[in-house]
């Protein structure tokens, strides 16, 4: 049993690793350049650590698992594809999606908030839309706030 975990824990990470830096890599080709590979890793590393640190907080507080890792993972994925300035759009718009159709969800099905509901799905779709049109989101974001200049 122990050296099933130890394999799984050792192909997660090699897995994940071997991604971030292939999303790194694939993320030079269109903009060139190793500023653009600084920005993937730096949103693949960012990504990771600010679900983690979600996730550890809540299990420190509760006792309980709040979030899968493949959650991480995902997140750390769109960081290096879309950049970690994308992290927090993709972020907001994944939770405010996830709580709306997972409120709808749990009220039509009858279930308690209790009930997990995956995040994944979410966090993929909203790095799609950001992926897309990000740039066009935060600039109206900007505009609207008042904080473009």
């Amino acid at each position: 049993a122990q050296m099933g975990w130890i394999a799984n824990v050792l192909v997660g990470v090699v897995g994940s690793l071997l991604g971030f830096w292939i999303a790194g890599l694939l993320g030079i080709a269109p903009t060139g350049g190793i500023l653009r590979f600084v920005v993937a890793i730096a949103g693949a590393v960012l990504g990771y650590l600010s679900l983690w640190v979600v996730y550890w907080v809540y299990k420190q507080l509760t006792g309980k698992i709040g979030m899968g890792h493949g959650d991480f993972k995902l997140l750390a994925a769109l960081g290096a594809w879309a950049g970690y300035k994308a992290l927090l759009p993709i972020v907001m718009l994944s939770s405010i999606v996830g709580a709306v159709v997972g409120s709808i969800w749990l009220m039509t099905k009858g279930r308690d908030q209790a009930t997990p509901i995956p995040f994944g799905p979410y966090l993929a779709i909203a790095g799609w839309i950001v992926f897309l049109w990000g740039n066009d989101i935060i600039a109206a974001y900007m505009r609207i706030s008042g904080l473009q200049q």
